[in-house]
């Protein structure tokens, strides 16, 4: 598989408490002119840190133990599996601004195949990560010819 340009944070640097994050966008809130104890920011750094909890979620979870759970092409299935519209929503890693689109994922399978619920989660974990849709789409389809083996795997991205 190609290199993952979004691998989380190295294990020997020490992640962020809680507590600086919020102090982070706080920081951030102050920078911009703002005040932060305003009564509509009130509770904004916890909201903030909640919503990049969620945002980035596809860092705490492993793409390749998501399809190691795969069944036998015992039909003789030849034609091609396609997914289409699968609902995206990932964070440009340059300005951490949203990009909204769908994905398309088609595959031939050759001895494995998956179940159609996993491909959706498979463009989840790697759309819940700081992206470029280049490498988003690298990613969905690397990871599926890595461990599906299939005769071929094409993934197009549709996003702004």
């Amino acid at each position: 598989m190609s290199k993952n340009l979004t691998e989380p944070l190295a294990e020997t640097k020490k992640k962020p408490t809680r507590e600086e994050a919020e102090g982070a966008v706080r920081t951030l809130i102050e920078w911009s002119g703002e005040d932060p104890d305003r009564d509509g920011l009130l509770g904004t750094p916890d909201r903030v840190v909640r919503a990049y909890k969620e945002f980035f979620a596809g860092y705490n979870e492993d793409p390749q133990s998501l399809l190691a759970k795969t069944f036998e092409n015992i039909s003789g299935y030849d034609e091609l599996i396609v997914l289409k519209n699968i609902r995206l929503e990932s964070h440009c890693e340059h300005h951490i601004v949203p990009i909204i689109g769908k994905a398309h994922i088609g595959y031939l399978p050759n001895e494995r195949v998956v179940g159609i619920s996993k491909l959706v989660r498979l463009v989840d974990i790697f759309a819940k990560r700081m992206q470029i849709q280049e490498a988003l789409t690298s990613q969905i389809a690397d990871t599926i010819q890595e461990i599906l083996k299939p005769k071929g795997v094409g993934v197009v991205i549709e996003a702004a």
